[in-house]
């Protein structure tokens, strides 16, 4: 996924958002097989379980049996079919999450060539704190950021002004 550009920025905003909010004396479940952030994650202190693959829209069973403190999934919500059903099986009572946000100018993101990387979900910030409202957590902080472009035209001027990912860190209100 990562073999010509990697994520320098998004993966920075990340692991500064994730050491605001998580000691590394914290186990993470990390939404998603083991990535180039896990690593990042690991190489930083932090003890992180990550899923295996299974088709998480059908399989939540990691997620209730697994040991983890703090649940994160990092651009993988808008890949889900359901991820209310994700949240609602979540034991974790911190979690972090960002998603890629929809953009007005650009259609929804789906490989032709790769039946898991396609995005089902192209959310507005909104539509994630509704999510997370609806599963019974409450959000403490978040963060836009921007992803420009280096190439020309209208679409990669309108990347360094529009917020491309949204970031959030709650805590369970209610068990």
């Amino acid at each position: 996924m990562y073999e010509k550009t990697f994520p320098n920025k998004r993966f920075k905003h990340t692991l500064e958002f994730l050491q605001k909010h998580v000691t590394t004396s914290e186990t993470i479940l990390d939404l998603g097989v083991s990535n180039p952030f896990s690593k990042i994650m690991e190489e930083n202190g932090y003890k992180v379980i990550n899923t295996k693959g299974e088709d998480l829209d059908n399989n939540q069973t990691a997620l209730q049996t697994e040991e983890y403190s703090v649940f994160t999934a990092f651009e993988i919500f808008e890949h889900l079919l359901n991820p209310y059903t994700v949240l609602q099986n979540v034991k974790a009572d911190k979690i972090l999450i960002s998603i890629p946000l929809r953009l007005w100018f650009s259609p929804a993101y789906r490989s032709k060539t790769d039946m898991w990387d396609r995005h089902y979900h192209e959310f507005e910030d909104w539509q994630l704190d509704w999510l997370l409202e609806k599963t019974g957590y409450k959000i403490i902080d978040r963060l836009k950021f921007t992803h420009p472009v280096k190439k020309l035209g209208f679409r990669p001027l309108l990347r360094y002004f529009t917020p491309r990912y949204y970031m959030v860190y709650a805590v369970r209100e209610n068990r």
